[in-house]
């Protein structure tokens, strides 16, 4: 072997040890990185499901943790004749048909007008999205205030302009309404952010192009804007959904589920059944049926628009 061979082979060999070495101290280095996040992804993710799905099965009562026994199905049984738990799950349907559309329609609509090129948009951006960074408990008690049927800050209004106070929050017809638009509104600016990012990557010379063959705006916004979106807004639609599902703060801060369980949701629901009546196994059988739900109702929308980009 001639002398610069050798020498080319050893380099080669020399890279390739170091090379397999500084992948072992990258592969070192990011179980590093990723330690802290599964510890806790373990510890109030996996365990409680496994806990849940353990418990689903047993009479087990937060008081007398060592006393629980295995009942088989008795408590998904339980739940056919439940009729505060039927109540919970339609209240909760009711929300998320109601909301979803309302904060997705908001939310572009938003952004199309935070997307215009206009002096002092920037200010109208950090307004709408402001919301979104609010404290949903923080935002409860301020609604709950200016709602008050007899001195807060929209009858009050309402009286000035001849319109009746309203009950809204204390209402079983107004309440679940009204939690439905303030959830909407306090939403509505992060998916305001997400379909904006949407609106920046659409090509400009397509909107020109429409222009040049005499399209109007609503046909530039239905043959345009929404078709380039739908990536987009399948994602919004399914994180959406499942957010909605989990409505548990709204309702206890604002009414506690009343009045006469018009608003009360599954997760405040389980709360209730899993914390204050300490019923655990209960609860948890609750849970799972409503985490198989939530999978179900997740495949579905998948489903419903992997075929209608298909089509």
């Amino acid at each position: 072997m001639k002398i610069s061979q050798f020498v080319q082979v050893r380099n080669t060999t020399v890279h390739y040890r170091e090379s397999n070495h500084y992948k072992k101290g990258e592969v070192v280095s990011a179980y590093g990185f990723l330690t802290p996040a599964l510890v806790l992804a373990t510890l109030f993710i996996v365990l409680p499901i496994i806990f849940a799905f353990t418990y689903g099965f047993t009479d087990y009562y937060l008081l007398k943790p060592n006393d629980k026994h295995f009942t088989g199905l008795e408590n998904f049984k339980r739940m056919l004749t439940d009729e505060v738990l039927m109540q919970s799950f339609l209240n909760t349907i009711k929300f998320v048909v109601l909301v979803v559309p309302l904060q997705l329609s908001m939310a572009l609509g938003l952004a199309l007008i935070v997307n215009k090129r206009i002096k002092g948009v920037g200010f109208f951006r950090t307004a709408y999205f402001s919301p979104a960074v609010l404290s949903l408990v923080v935002i409860s008690i301020l609604w709950t205030v200016m709602l008050n049927p007899t001195s807060g800050l929209i009858n009050e209004a309402l009286a000035n302009i001849g319109i009746s106070k309203q009950p809204f929050l204390s209402s079983a017809s107004q309440a679940m309404y009204t939690i439905v638009v303030i959830s909407a509104w306090s939403g509505s600016g992060y998916q305001m952010m997400i379909f904006l990012a949407g609106l920046k990557n659409i090509d400009n010379q397509i909107y020109e192009a429409a222009d040049i063959d005499g399209a109007n705006v609503l046909q530039k916004f239905l043959y345009i804007t929404i078709p380039s979106l739908k990536p987009i807004t399948m994602f919004l639609v399914i994180t959406t959904t499942i957010q909605a599902f989990k409505l548990i703060v709204q309702p206890m801060v604002m009414t506690g589920g009343g009045p006469d369980y018009s608003t009360i949701t599954i997760l405040q629901y389980i709360y209730e059944y899993g914390f204050r009546h300490r019923n655990v196994g209960y609860a948890s059988a609750v849970t799972i049926m409503f985490t198989l739900f939530l999978i179900i109702v997740s495949i579905v929308i998948k489903k419903l628009f992997r075929e209608e980009e298909a089509a």
